[in-house]
């Protein structure tokens, strides 16, 4: 009798026993090893970078593979092998190098323009209601104005030289930002600058150390918006009056039947755009290492 009240009572001992266990033990026994949590890191990175991979791929196999079975004319779109031997020919002989370079210095030199001025402005009407009253009524009349719509005026006025071309990237690259430096400006949190100016900042200060890095987020996002812009402005008004740029080329290419040039240089601007994109986002990224991370 009491050897069965000995083994009826072990359990509840053992059960009182384990509840006892401090809850470190207890969550450390449940927890994931160090190698384990480090292959679900090295497998979320290796995914992440699989996915746009994949997309990728199949958008090139169907590319090759639609005109190869006949499902589209394969004279005006031929495979993507065709394209990248054409592609490979033209960097070979240093003809895309040329086109691009004359394209990139031109964008470069508009978008730098735009960015010194659209920047400050949008600050200055942001920030100052009598600019904002002052400047708000030209600005809406152009802004709603598209850029293309004005490649002829400019063209008249400016000629068709290189003034023309970084005049046009100047002008549908300066609204992006302004607008998109004007809203990060103005959705600041106002407590932060209160507290701020509670804590003796000076205007500068305060525009250095809040207003500025608040304000990253929408600015970098005009200037990527304005890089979109001046790259198709600029293959517009390379197509008239040019010697050299990827408009030129693909113009070019398609007057003289040479689709495959075309789809290469079609393919220069995509990696060029690309690039330009990552780069903007690289450097979102460094100056705003002080934010918190999305999926914290």
């Amino acid at each position: 009798m009491s050897s069965a009240i000995q083994l009826s009572e072990r359990p509840v001992r053992e059960s009182a026993a384990a509840q006892a266990r401090p809850a470190q033990v207890r969550r450390a026994e449940t927890a994931p090893s160090a190698g384990t949590q480090a292959i679900r890191a090295v497998s979320r990175l290796a995914w992440r970078a699989f996915k746009p991979t994949v997309v990728i791929a199949l958008f090139l196999l169907l590319w090759q593979l639609a005109p190869t079975l006949g499902l589209v004319d394969e004279v005006f779109l031929p495979p993507f092998s065709v394209v990248a031997q054409a592609f490979a020919d033209l960097v070979a002989s240093g003809e895309m190098w040329t086109h691009i370079s004359a394209s990139l210095n031109r964008s470069l030199a508009g978008y730098s323009l735009a960015l010194v001025a659209g920047i400050p402005v949008g600050i200055a009407i942001a920030w100052y209601k009598p600019v904002a009253d002052f400047l708000n009524p030209i600005l809406e009349l152009f802004r709603n104005t598209a850029a293309l719509a004005l490649l002829p005026v400019f063209l008249l006025i400016l000629g068709i030289g290189e003034t023309s071309k970084v005049a046009i990237v100047v002008y549908a690259s300066f609204f992006p930002i302004l607008l998109n430096t004007i809203t990060g400006v103005r959705t600041v949190d106002p407590l932060l600058v209160k507290s701020a100016a509670s804590l003796g900042f000076s205007p500068l200060r305060l525009f250095q150390k809040v207003i500025l890095p608040a304000a990253l987020p929408s600015i970098f996002t005009g200037l990527r918006m304005a890089a979109a812009s001046s790259i198709l402005v600029l293959l517009a008004a390379e197509m008239f009056g040019a010697r050299a740029g990827l408009g030129y080329l693909i113009t070019a290419a398609q007057q003289n039947f040479a689709i495959p040039n075309m789809y290469a240089g079609i393919l220069a601007i995509s990696l060029l755009g690309l690039a330009f994109n990552g780069l903007l986002v690289a450097l979102e990224r460094r100056l705003s290492r002080w934010r918190a991370p999305a999926n914290a």
